[in-house]
């Protein structure tokens, strides 16, 4: 770790962006925060900082859906320690979260002494989660076979993935990226190739199975 650590810091309530902030700062005052508020500033945010000491990670994050933000950045930025900071503490989040590649896992509800202490012990290269993830299930094959398809994507191909999610039109997706409606659809044949999807359905529906809640969607 430099001297002076860069800590990523990525929720999208700015009370807790705060909240997190503060126990950086008591533990770690000369350290460098970098806040983000969505899945794209956050992987706008590491790419211009690769030099980052740690990643401060929400679930539920408008173009994050569940775990995909954190395989997705495990894929890219393997170097980069991830803790996953969640309002949802079911052992089997936990553990999901430590099986996609998180380094920790600190649950919202926890106080200001037990975050530092979590911070603390990734930044020293161990890891840190409650200890109800011992007593949960490890991924289900699926899922873990979704992730490492998920992966394989380059960031703009897993952008185009998650507005597809959002129900977003190849015209609309262009837009949003600035780029042709060719290039979209060149995006998606990759994406369907990648992912082992025989269409656009399949594909959302696929990487449904990264979702907090699978079986409903919701992103957790």
């Amino acid at each position: 770790m430099s001297p002076a650590p860069t800590i990523l810091v990525a929720d999208d309530h700015p009370l807790f962006r705060e909240a997190l902030k503060g126990a950086v700062s008591k533990l770690l005052p000369e350290a460098r925060l970098v806040e983000s508020d969505s899945a794209d500033a956050l992987f706008a945010s590491a790419e211009a900082h690769p030099e980052a000491d740690l990643l401060l990670l929400d679930l539920n994050m408008p173009g994050a859906h569940g775990f995909s933000a954190l395989v997705h950045l495990r894929a890219v930025q393997p170097q980069l320690p991830i803790v996953v900071v969640s309002a949802r503490e079911e052992p089997t989040v936990v553990r999901r979260a430590l099986e996609h590649g998180a380094a920790g896992f600190i649950p919202k509800s926890s106080d200001p002494g037990t975050i530092r202490e979590a911070i603390a012990s990734v930044l020293e290269g161990g890891q840190w989660a409650p200890p109800q993830a011992e007593t949960a299930d490890g991924l289900h094959p699926e899922e873990a076979q979704v992730a490492r398809r998920l992966a394989e994507l380059t960031p703009q191909q897993f952008r185009v993935l998650g507005m597809l999610g959002s129900g977003l039109l190849n015209k609309q997706i262009a837009h949003a990226l600035g780029v042709s409606e060719a290039t979209v659809k060149a995006h998606m044949t990759a994406i369907l190739r990648k992912l082992g999807a025989s269409n656009r359905t399949q594909a959302v529906l696929m990487a449904g199975r990264l979702a907090v809640d699978p079986e409903s969607g919701e992103p957790g």
